[in-house]
């Protein structure tokens, strides 16, 4: 089983996060609507079962618990990957949302980084979710899971679209690289962990 069940506690979050690769239940509780809608969409389009009940300093801002939630998630993905023996590696979707287009490379390559190319606008989303925060989370991911993502979103006008987009095509190309397709490391140097 690919899965990961870990709890991060700090002066600011409480997050505790369940994450199965390969299906199961989604439940997420983070105090933003707006982003419980956007990690239901990671789940969904990602095959994940994903549980997230997370706390955070929110009359502060966002900030805080948006970054902690992709830290754990990172974590996560690094935990319920393991050795990283068959997997497909390397992926990439193109997802649209009306008028917003995005596009999401990911490699699982155990080398962390984060392109996030997007410009979004300093406003706020529903209860409290701060755009700017998109980039935040997906560097926490990247940074945390040992990937390396590259997110560009090629058109758009409206921010939810162009958020919803790019988190959808995250998902996809998480679904397409952590897929089992082989028997061996797919690298030539035998490790994809360090």
């Amino acid at each position: 089983m690919r899965t990961a069940t870990l709890s991060r506690t700090t002066a600011e979050t409480q997050v505790h996060l369940s994450l199965a690769l390969d299906g199961g239940e989604t439940l997420i509780k983070t105090g933003l609507g707006y982003f419980d809608h956007m990690l239901a969409q990671l789940a969904k389009h990602g095959g994940f079962g994903l549980q997230i009940d997370a706390k955070g300093d929110l009359p502060v801002d966002s900030h805080h618990l948006v970054e902690d939630v992709g830290l754990c998630l990172g974590d996560a993905l690094k935990e319920a990957l393991g050795d990283r023996i068959g997997l497909a590696r390397f992926a990439h979707a193109y997802v649209p949302l009306d008028e917003a287009l995005a596009r999401v490379v990911v490699d699982l390559s155990g080398r962390p980084w984060c392109e996030f190319s997007p410009e979004l606008p300093p406003v706020i989303l529903g209860d409290g979710f701060q755009a700017e925060m998109v980039r935040e989370f997906f560097i926490a991911v990247a940074m945390r899971g040992g990937l390396c993502i590259h997110a560009d979103l090629i058109r758009g006008v409206n921010t939810h679209h162009k958020i919803e987009a790019l988190f959808k095509a995250l998902a996809k190309a998480l679904r397409l690289a952590t897929r089992i397709e082989g028997s061996d490391v797919p690298s030539t140097k035998g490790t994809l962990t360090s």
